[in-house]
């Protein structure tokens, strides 16, 4: 792949070089022509060019995309955005052709005539040398404009619906990343982990070398020594409950082929200009078969993840004084999460525990957006993917970060091979929550909420009847 890749590129630049004495201009030459006319380079681009000199134009633009500042650069996206859509007079025709006789024909010409001509802008400046790279990376840079500028919203999309095309599974290669890779690959490692932080070379060590470690990651052709995205595994002999053990620098590692259990404890997206792409389902299903390949004996796979979303959920819960999930009685326990070190003391610990496990059983499973999913973000990846959710941990991640976004709770998913594809289909036909028996049991029942609501309603009563009481002793 790499000599073929190698190719391809020396090839490129060779197209590249024989284009440029064709225009017959340097780089400082576009730069002014550029400085004075965004839309008329990019015309130029979109013009019946020869490919020679279409690739060295479309590099000279990537290079001089690169010089721009901030500034420039948000202002050659809103030209692309503006002044590159469909065109309006040829969408016009095509859509009075398609009324007056509704056939293939007429709807591919419908088609063609409704994409936008950015899309045909992104695709030439592709196929300059290392081009992929570069769109990704100005994906970045219009990534951090979306939110004050939602003109560049359409732009986006068309970014997003080209690179679904070009980062599709089957471009994709998985690699297992270890102590042996090169050491510009593993210094990513590092500084893309998004989870569980990885805090220097030693730790990364840890991570990599025992024979109870494994760590995947998908690769593109033309992104060779970026990973897109990996995932870290720990082989047990158990489903893991807690993160902190199973990354103690003092544990002891097992064989592998004394594992049965497959835990994919980190899933970090490596490229923010290629979010909205899905590559972890994919990776997951792959690593999952080249594991049982590798490792017969493996017969349980399952995540330790992350509930990033349950802290903030909980305290706008806690605040909402109509809330059908946290009772007043909860919020008096619950107030013991805002006392620096709680989970120190062993009593508010188990008070905490008895009243915060079954609003998290909740919050996982009837918790939802506007459109009927999860509101965790972590729990629609995998329910999506076809997993269980298999339990809840109290207190799984102690880190500064697990306490601050989940006051510690972690979960597990259980990917079983047999039940992915059901799952998948309930939770997306029905948006069904596919969840252990235990789990749900962990849920206040409905008799329980009844009780409760009869209680407080009891305690108001009796209030009301004291201060009656005490009104009529006042006025006698």
């Amino acid at each position: 792949m790499t000599t073929n890749t190698s190719f391809l590129g020396d090839l490129m630049v060779s197209i590249a070089d024989r284009g440029r004495s064709l225009l017959g201009r340097n780089g400082s030459q576009l730069e002014t022509a550029a400085r004075v006319d965004t839309a008329a380079l990019l015309e130029a681009l979109l013009s019946g060019r020869g490919e020679a000199s279409g690739v060295a134009l479309a590099g000279e633009i990537l290079a001089y995309w690169r010089k721009l500042d901030t500034d420039g650069r948000r202002a050659f996206l809103t030209t692309l955005a503006e002044r590159f859509g469909a065109d309006r007079a040829k969408l016009d025709r095509a859509i009075d052709a398609y009324r007056a006789s509704p056939d293939a024909g007429t709807i591919l010409n419908l088609h063609k005539a409704a994409e936008p001509r950015r899309q045909e802008v992104i695709r030439r400046l592709n196929l300059a040398c290392h081009g992929t790279e570069a769109l990704v990376r100005i994906r970045e840079e219009l990534a951090r404009h979306l939110g004050t500028h939602p003109d560049l919203d359409a732009l986006d999309a068309d970014f997003v619906h080209l690179f679904s095309s070009w980062f599709n599974r089957g471009f994709l290669v998985l690699r297992r990343i270890d102590w042996t890779t090169p050491a510009n690959i593993l210094e990513k490692i590092i500084r893309y982990e998004a989870v569980h932080t990885i805090r220097d070379w030693n730790d990364l060590r840890r991570r990599l070398e025992p024979s109870d470690r494994r760590c995947f990651a998908f690769f593109h052709p033309q992104l060779l020594d970026e990973p897109l995205i990996f995932v870290q595994v720990a082989l047990a002999k158990e489903i893991p409950a807690a993160i902190g053990t199973l990354l103690a620098e003092d544990r002891e590692p097992i064989a592998a082929d004394q594992a049965t259990t497959a835990v994919f404890y980190s899933i970090s997206n490596c490229q923010e200009g290629l979010r909205g792409v899905s590559f972890g389902n994919f990776l997951i299903k792959q690593v999952v078969e080249d594991l049982k390949r590798e490792l017969p004996g493996l017969n349980t796979f399952v995540t330790l993840s992350p509930v990033p979303g349950f802290a903030g959920w909980l305290e706008r819960e806690r605040a909402d004084e109509s809330s059908s999930l946290v009772t007043s009685q909860d919020r008096a326990v619950l107030a013991q999460l805002d006392e620096p070190g709680w989970n120190e003391d062993a009593a508010k610990r188990e008070a905490v525990r008895a009243v915060l496990i079954p609003i998290a059983a909740a919050y996982m499973l009837k918790a939802k957006t506007s459109s009927g999913k999860p509101v965790d973000p972590v729990a629609r990846f995998h329910l999506g993917n076809g997993a269980r959710l298999e339990r809840l941990n109290y207190l799984g991640d102690l880190s500064p970060r697990g306490m601050k976004q989940a006051h510690g709770l972690m979960v597990n998913y259980l990917y079983k091979l047999d039940d992915i594809e059901t799952n998948h289909e309930r939770y997306a036909d029905k948006g069904e929550v596919v969840a252990a028996a235990s789990v749900r049991k962990l849920l206040r029942s409905d008799s329980a909420s009844h009780k409760q609501a009869s209680n407080k309603a009891k305690v108001s009563k009796a209030d009301a009847d004291v201060q009656a009481e005490a009104q009529t002793k006042t006025q006698e």
